[in-house]
């Protein structure tokens, strides 16, 4: 694997990350809706991941990154509150809001956010590196 692949395999990782960490945003931001015009409560996005091969095909050293291959809802049923005041009750009194576990997505969050920075870093050391090696070529 050549030097200049680490750049593809982190700057997909960095793409994927990206994604994943505006799922989990939208998802908190939608943590306390209840249903929507068309009847349903919001419901919690997840991101699946899936390996892609770079560079060209049957070069026997390709390097693997990572693309979202799916963002998938989540069927779990979400919180059902008691209040027959609030406008979006059903006719039981129920107010149904979003699945969306806040904690969870926190957890989400804070997991996306340090792979993105630690594949910023990868790339900026490989950066580094080269450069390095550039100097040395010169003196």
């Amino acid at each position: 694997m050549s030097l200049f692949s680490i750049f593809q395999v982190s700057g997909s990782a960095v793409s994927a990350q990206s994604q994943r960490l505006n799922v989990v945003a939208s998802n908190l931001a939608n943590a306390d809706t209840v249903a929507g015009p068309d009847g349903q409560a919001y419901k919690a996005r997840q991101v699946t991941f899936q390996t892609v091969m770079l560079g060209q095909s049957g070069q026997p050293q390709a390097a693997a990154g990572v693309r979202v291959s799916t963002i998938s809802e989540d069927q779990t049923v979400g919180r059902r509150v008691h209040d027959p005041k609030h406008p979006a009750a059903d006719a039981e009194g129920y107010v149904t809001f979003s699945n969306v576990n806040p904690v969870e997505e926190m957890v989400n969050m804070i997991s996306a956010s340090r792979s993105y920075q630690n594949n910023i870093e990868v790339m900026t050391t490989a950066r580094t590196l080269l450069m390095k090696t550039l100097q040395l070529g010169q003196g």
